[in-house]
């Protein structure tokens, strides 16, 4: 797989809190130079970029980061200011509170709730892996399966532990059809993101891919 075929699968990502804005615009120019298939951006910089960029990017963001417990009123608020801003896709943590409670249920209709608001644009639900246990992790495969979502995401990046090759073999067991996967978090290496690739992910979520492949 060549260096530009990996990089369409790479959310190219900056979540940092103390992101700014002249690194944000780095990001945007390498995504559009790149091509990689979105930028994945704090929420208050989704209408500045889109202001900027108009239709060069697509914009993806994060709602319910990176801990997951707001509310589902909130998390809604969220979603639709995002997608009023000009964001295409969503990236939302689940309450893991409720996971540990085995209210997997409330987890369902928590995500469904959301893609309902989503509509058409894509919906990634975060699990957050390094939470949770096999059981866990396969009752959120049904979950968000169950819910209609696009994607079901690894991890945040801001947890204990990031995407690893067990959880993706395990949600590709445990996943509906229409839902694909999203690596995120850890993920240091080229041979990282192709092994990912090669073993079903859909999306990376990283922010040094293009440095590495540049650096190759």
């Amino acid at each position: 797989m060549s260096p530009l075929d990996i990089l369409k699968y790479v959310d190219h990502t900056l979540l940092k809190a103390f992101a700014s804005w002249d690194e944000i615009q780095v990001l945007c120019d390498e995504a559009i130079l790149y091509k990689t298939a979105s930028v994945c951006i704090p929420p208050n910089y989704i209408k500045r970029i889109y202001d900027t960029y108009k239709d060069k990017l697509n914009i993806c963001t994060v709602i319910g980061f990176p801990l997951g417990y707001s509310t589902k009123e909130a998390k809604v608020a969220e979603c639709v200011q995002a997608l009023k801003d000009g964001a295409n896709e969503i990236d939302m943590v689940i309450n893991i509170t409720d996971v540990k409670n085995k209210d997997y249920k409330k987890v369902e209709n928590e995500i469904r709730l959301i893609k309902e608001t989503v509509g058409q644009h894509i919906l990634k639900v975060i699990v957050e892996t390094c939470y949770l246990t096999e059981e866990e992790k396969i009752e959120m495969c049904n979950a968000v399966t169950n819910a209609g979502a696009d994607y079901i995401k690894t991890s945040t990046g801001f947890g204990t532990g990031g995407a690893t090759m067990d959880d993706i073999i395990l949600f590709k067991k445990h996943i509906g059809n229409n839902v694909k996967i999203k690596a995120s978090g850890g993920i240091k290496t080229i041979s990282d993101m192709e092994a990912f690739i090669s073993a079903g992910c859909s999306r990376l979520g990283t922010s040094s891919a293009i440095k590495l492949i540049n650096n190759a």
